[in-house]
């Protein structure tokens, strides 16, 4: 037996063992999405009565081992980002919410958070005694520099990704093996709105430029519409199924990044199966820490990146509002700020704000006079470059106010059109 392997037998504890490392008042903290620790997590809520005061810190959980509300005063999220796990729990005050940008998430925890325990899923050790963070390096890295304890769950069913993403045996406490599926995310079907939307901007993505894409509807739309281009690239923060149609296709090669040339640059994944057997053990694919993938800076170094993001609602001013439903918090700011102040820095960079012109069946313009109150603004007017709806393109950027208010009723649905001219009227923007 190898001296790494001794090491690794002597920290193997099962699951409910766990449970007693917890102490009261512990800060946990825990990877974005598919990286949180399934069978750990499982466990601990199972025995949550006997905890108080503890806290889950975490980007878009995936599974609700925490989100009820007879938890709360045992076991409490703090929310990076709100996903359907929890959105119900930050809204209604028995979970907490932390306003961040994405990049800025491990310099706000060097600075302002204690960090207890970090648990995290990993792919299996290698020969020299490393895991791979494998789905989600994200915070998670700059985590365990500061955590008092790292309790890794081994899982021979994550991938085995490269890059700036591993962690030796020696720095682990604790390992937890688990057998339990990696979560699956199925790619959303793909509607006449969000195709039409997707060709708008696959018209205006030119060969050999850089792609960020989130994940959904339009983002696979956008995927889509991009089979003729050719010497793409990818850096982004999520690493999606549409990004193995683009290299598999040809379309996606690298070959023209002018930073990290023939590399696909990531922090974290999450999709099916097929994107998770991409990702093991490939060289094409890197992850890296979110303060390196999502910093302006870096993506600037991009030239021509093409940043791609939804919206909820656009001011006549460019004001966009990604996260919130008035006072609602739905999501975050996520990486959206980061990518398009990163497009904007980037020689030849652009950026998109997408969204359907009306939600509630046609009854409401997603184009507004202005944002509701409460609402959040994600994307603000100095940093908005392109808006897109099934109605069209408007270029904001260098724009004047009147200008992009005519702009922008040129791309609300036809119904609402009208209305918005007056409200522009009334503003005097027109």
């Amino acid at each position: 037996m190898s001296q790494h392997q001794e090491q690794y037998r002597r920290k193997l504890i099962s699951a409910e063992e766990v449970v007693s490392l917890v102490k009261n008042g512990d800060q946990i903290w825990a990877p974005v999405g598919a990286g949180e620790p399934q069978t750990i997590f499982a466990t601990i809520a199972s025995n949550y009565k006997s905890l108080f005061n503890v806290t889950v810190n975490q980007i878009l959980p995936l599974k609700p081992f925490f989100a009820k509300k007879e938890m709360a005063p045992h076991i409490r999220y703090n929310s990076w980002f709100t996903s359907d796990i929890n959105r119900t729990a930050v809204n209604e005050g028995w979970a907490d919410f932390t306003a961040n940008n994405f990049h800025e998430v491990p310099k706000l925890l060097r600075l302002y958070w204690p960090v207890d325990i970090v648990m995290a899923s990993v792919s299996p050790m290698d020969k020299h005694g490393y895991f791979s963070l494998s789905l989600s390096v994200d915070y998670t890295f700059e985590a365990i520099k500061k955590a008092k304890m790292i309790i890794l769950e081994v899982n021979p069913n994550y991938p085995r990704t490269l890059g700036n993403c591993f962690v030796h045996i020696s720095q682990v406490d604790y390992i937890v093996e688990s057998n339990a599926p990696v979560p699956i995310l199925n790619i959303p079907p793909i509607t006449e709105v969000e195709q039409k939307i997707g060709e708008y901007i696959a018209d205006l993505i030119e060969d050999g430029s850089t792609l960020q894409i989130g994940f959904g509807g339009i983002p696979n739309a956008v995927t889509a519409a991009l089979k003729n281009k050719k010497n793409l690239g990818i850096h982004t923060e999520m690493i999606t199924d549409g990004m193995v149609n683009l290299v598999e296709w040809g379309v996606v090669d690298n070959s023209r990044k002018t930073l990290h040339p023939g590399k696909v640059i990531g922090t974290f994944a999450i999709g099916t199966q097929r994107l998770y057997d991409f990702l093991d053990n490939n060289p094409m694919v890197e992850m890296h820490p979110v303060d390196y993938t999502n910093d302006p800076y870096i993506i600037g170094r991009n030239n021509q990146l093409v940043a791609i993001n939804a919206s909820i609602e656009v001011d006549l001013l460019g004001q966009c509002c990604s996260e919130s439903m008035g006072h609602y918090q739905w999501s975050a700011t996520g990486g959206q700020a980061d990518f398009f102040r990163g497009a904007n820095i980037s020689p030849g960079g652009k950026g998109f704000v997408t969204l359907a012109s009306t939600a509630k069946n046609g009854t409401v313009s997603r184009i507004v006079p202005e944002l509701k109150p409460g609402a959040v603004v994600t994307t603000s007017k100095n940093d908005v470059d392109y808006v897109v709806t099934e109605y069209g393109v408007a270029k904001l950027r260098g724009k004047t106010a009147r200008e992009r208010a005519l702009e922008l009723i040129n791309i609300a649905h036809p119904d609402f059109r009208a209305e918005l001219r007056e409200a522009a009227r009334k503003y005097n923007l027109i």
